[in-house]
């Protein structure tokens, strides 16, 4: 890296608000010069509105800007140097790609009013001539606050370690979102610190980059969500489905999260107002000495709803539901399945193949290699199902689990699975998995989908716009998630997926409060979670407006 140490350089504030609305595009690549102008703007400087993930949400404030010289070393020995190029002088914090634990922090003293929660952005660059887009670099943030009466740190959130390419040329700069939704206390100030994790195993370029500026966007806050059950227990595990105008929510309620508890049974409430009201409850499922969760969800080729039933007690099976009105379910199937599943996921029609879903079976306590993943087909209308081993004796760091699935033309067939790694780097990211010859064959990819903790995806396809919405709630943290992209794109590079926006906010106890099922009535898409508190928790809906196409 070109530097040199700056030795009370004064610098230019003529940065143009035209050219601050570069920043928050997520992955971004600008011109130095053009930083070097960014470089000069004060905290607060006003800007045009920003298409960034969750940009519908911001908060009608000027964005926060810290440059290098408003931070400071927080860890390591990272050093603040001027980047050079000709008579431009950049004071950049030269952060190393060899050694671990280098950060620098900075302190916003105050928020704006009606401030619910900002998002993080960074801009890095650098001038090594070895740069790359064969290389990556890995960044987190660090965030809490300083809430009077509260120690300190307070509301501390240890960020999602985010992974981006590196440009193909020197001079050139990236705006990466760290964090796409922080919730804040307006009146507290806000502590960050920027970390590079070099020892991440997708940061291979080992050469030093710069951090020039960190962006603070101000965000509203998210919509409410809407209560379809919570009675006394542990109402959890929902899926939602759509029969026509009609919404039906189903999920099932025992005394904890357990799933095979003979007070374990399953239950539906429809809607017909788009969520506002429910019906009362209507039991499904209730068998002696079975605990009952649903499991999976979809339609059949006449439009009834299908539901998956998995039942554990003096065996283990899977029952499959029909409905045509969301209140009554005739049991149609208990197919034979070895492997025995650990769960099969929702329902979707392929044509010239039948009616498909994926399953996965194995050990959550056990590394492996025992687990597998599959998939099963009705030719009759759910009467009858086949099965089919897709990936067998996986370990579990490379075990797709939960996985939801959309056919999206062409003989293609698109899926991503939760993954059971744990830790905190970016190998605890979702998987992608492809067919291109209508399920017959399979590939299976990691995605830099890292904000995620035992995370179910449910996916959304609207083949008008050609746009694919991927939906997750993070465990632990209490946020329902939505990334949106075009197929083709994630196809060709599953490492591309644009920063997540948040779409509502649950409880943040780990594992009472999860798993987003989603569904669609018209142009607006459903999302089903359960949050809480054991032994309480509550079956929710929150609602969002489908992605239009540019």
């Amino acid at each position: 890296m070109s530097v040199t140490h700056p030795a009370g350089s004064a610098f230019s504030k003529g940065a143009l608000a035209s050219s601050l609305s570069a920043l928050g595009q997520g992955v971004m690549p600008i011109t130095f010069l053009h930083l070097a102008l960014l470089a000069g703007a004060g905290a607060g400087a006003a800007e045009a509105p920003s298409q960034a993930p969750g940009s519908s949400c911001e908060l009608d404030a000027p964005a926060i800007y810290l440059t290098a010289n408003q931070l400071t070393i927080a860890t390591g020995q990272p050093s603040l140097v001027n980047m050079t190029s000709g008579s431009t002088h950049l004071p950049v914090w030269s952060l190393s790609g060899g050694t671990v634990g280098q950060s620098v922090c900075g302190l916003v003293p105050s928020l704006p009013a009606g401030c619910a929660a900002v998002r993080v952005e960074i801009v890095v660059t650098t001038t090594d001539k070895e740069t790359s887009a064969a290389y990556e670099d890995v960044y987190r943030v660090i965030l809490s606050q300083l809430v009077p009466g509260e120690p300190y740190p307070t509301r501390q959130v240890v960020g999602t370690p985010v992974r981006s390419a590196l440009p193909a040329a020197p001079f050139h700069t990236r705006s990466i979102v760290l964090e796409s939704y922080y919730p804040v206390d307006a009146n507290a100030p806000l502590y960050l610190r920027i970390q590079r994790e070099p020892g991440d195993p997708a940061d291979t370029f080992t050469r030093p980059t710069g951090l020039a500026m960190v962006k603070i966007t101000p965000l509203k806050a998210l919509p409410a969500t809407r209560v379809v059950q919570d009675v006394s227990g542990y109402n959890s595990w929902p899926m939602i489905q759509a029969i026509g105008d009609k919404l039906v929510c189903v999920y099932s309620r025992g005394s904890g999260h357990s799933i095979g508890e003979d007070a374990r049974a399953v239950y539906a409430r429809t809607s017909t107002d788009r969520g506002k009201t429910w019906t009362p409850e209507t039991v499904i499922a209730n068998t002696p000495r079975y605990g009952e969760v649903a499991i999976g969800k979809g339609l059949d080729n006449d439009g009834a709803m299908l539901l998956w039933v998995r039942c554990i007690g003096p065996d283990w099976h899977h029952d499959l539901y029909r409905s045509t009105d969301g209140v009554t379910f005739e049991r149609i199937s208990t197919p034979k399945l070895d492997p025995m599943p650990m769960q099969i996921t929702d329902v979707f029609a392929v044509p010239t193949v039948g009616l498909m879903a994926l399953w996965f079976a194995g050990d959550y306590r056990n590394d492996g290699p025992c687990h597998h993943w599959g998939k099963i087909v009705s030719t009759d209308n759910g009467a009858t199902w086949t099965q089919t081993t897709i990936e067998a004796d996986l370990p579990k760091a490379q075990w797709p689990t939960e996985p939801a699935a959309v056919y999206l033309g062409d003989g293609k067939i698109f899926a991503i699975a939760r993954t059971e790694t744990g830790g905190t780097t970016t190998t605890r990211a979702q998987f992608q998995m492809l067919s291109t010859d209508y399920g017959a064959t399979w590939t299976r990819t990691q995605t830099n989908i890292g904000d995620v903790l035992a995370s179910t995806p449910s996916l959304v396809f609207d083949a008008k716009t050609g746009l694919l919405s991927n939906y997750y709630y993070e465990r632990g943290r209490g946020v329902l998630r939505r990334r949106v992209v075009k197929p083709d794109d994630v196809i060709a590079n599953p490492l591309g997926w644009p920063m997540s926006a948040a779409v509502a906010l649950g409880s943040a106890v780990t594992f009472d409060a999860g798993n987003a099922n989603a569904t669609t009535i018209g142009n607006t898409h459903y999302l089903a979670v359960y949050s809480g508190k054991a032994p309480d928790t509550a079956v929710v809906v929150a609602e969002q407006p489908a992605p239009s196409a540019e």
